[in-house]
């Protein structure tokens, strides 16, 4: 695993918990010699992770849309800033250069992103791990609303395994070294029925 994907948010949130761990999942990446890959920006969290590696010599590449941000948001202090078309052309490149995926606390767009990449491999698109590093509880409500989705029969129960989650930055790390993609079960419920009626 040379590069994990970072999926957070441009804000720091209230609780100091949130900027402390996440320069430990920093600290962490840079002891097992794996790069960063994010947004570009040196606020909030985002900022936070990148520059605790980049202090510690680790290497980091931003992927940012061309002209969206003001200039002041962009790091510009990184190994590699990568300047794309769009939002869509971010997320792509960014999934194409990482060999997993990791969300830490954030907003609409850090969920936006777990949720696609989440997706993609429900659907075989990529067999990448997807890690959550559930500090002070933050993803709690997403875990539930995933069981929720599998209880209403919306997704199999199989697809519950294609994301890790730990609150330990270490703990994740090792996880996502060790991934093996889970077997999923039938996506689609009706699909049996529908061949036996064929």
């Amino acid at each position: 695993m040379k590069r994990i994907c970072v999926y957070s948010g441009s804000n720091l949130g209230i609780r100091p918990e949130y900027k402390e761990i996440t320069k430990q999942l920093g600290t962490v990446l840079v002891q097992n010699n794996i790069e960063l890959v994010y947004g570009g920006s040196q606020t909030g969290l985002m900022g936070e992770i990148a520059n605790e590696m980049l202090q510690q010599n680790g290497k980091v590449t931003g992927v940012t849309p061309k002209g969206l941000f003001p200039k002041e948001v962009i790091n510009d202090h990184l190994t590699q800033l990568i300047e794309v078309k769009n939002m869509h052309e971010r997320k792509q490149t960014m999934a194409d250069l990482s060999d997993g995926f990791i969300a830490i606390p954030g907003g609409i767009g850090t969920f936006e992103e777990l949720f696609e990449t989440y997706s993609w491999a429900q659907l075989g698109i990529h067999q990448k791990p997807i890690g959550i590093l559930n500090i002070s509880h933050f993803f709690d409500s997403f875990i539930a609303l995933m069981q929720n989705i599998v209880t209403e029969g919306f997704m199999n129960p199989s697809n519950t395994q294609l994301v890790l989650v730990s609150s330990d930055p270490a703990e994740l790390i090792e996880k996502m070294i060790c991934y093996s993609p889970p077997v999923l079960g039938n996506k689609w419920s009706q699909l049996d029925a529908i061949l036996k009626k064929s």
